[in-house]
């Protein structure tokens, strides 16, 4: 299924020149600018990031957006928490590429079982989780 926007809120605009091997990436405000280089797990320098580090602190950041406007409805104070994005790229079959997703989420002074309530709901408001959705591996994981 096919997430639609009823309503345009923001649109980020970014222009990669390189790719991953030797890449420069640049917001159209530039605000935004980095370089793209593989990791050393790759072969590569690790003088610059990589996309699965770029995808990670997105989908961090986001779900713990998300996190913060569910935890407001259940007032429950999520002022100190931490959210961990692991993003493994791996090979799939047919000699293509994929992802795969841990999220670990700590509330210092929230009981596990809220915590775990938080993240799913989380997961169900987040866009990043909503475009993922079905399409790659999401473990969701309270610490």
């Amino acid at each position: 299924m096919t997430v639609q926007l009823t309503k345009d809120l923001y649109t980020a605009e970014v222009s990669v020149q390189g790719g991953r091997q030797n890449g420069h990436a640049v917001s159209a405000d530039k605000t935004f600018d980095v370089r793209i280089t593989p990791p050393t797990d790759m072969g590569g320098s690790g003088e610059g990031t990589n996309p699965e580090e770029l995808f990670a602190a997105g989908y961090a950041a986001c779900f713990q957006g998300a996190l913060g406007v569910v935890a407001r409805r259940q007032k429950v104070d999520t002022g100190e928490s931490t959210v961990t994005a692991k993003v493994t790229l791996g090979s799939i079959d047919g000699g293509g590429f994929g992802l795969k997703v841990a999220l670990e989420v700590a509330i210092p002074g929230v009981d596990s079982d809220t915590v775990q309530q938080l993240i799913e709901a989380a997961h169900q408001v987040c866009p990043y989780s909503n475009a993922t959705r079905g399409n790659i591996e999401v473990d969701l994981r309270a610490v």
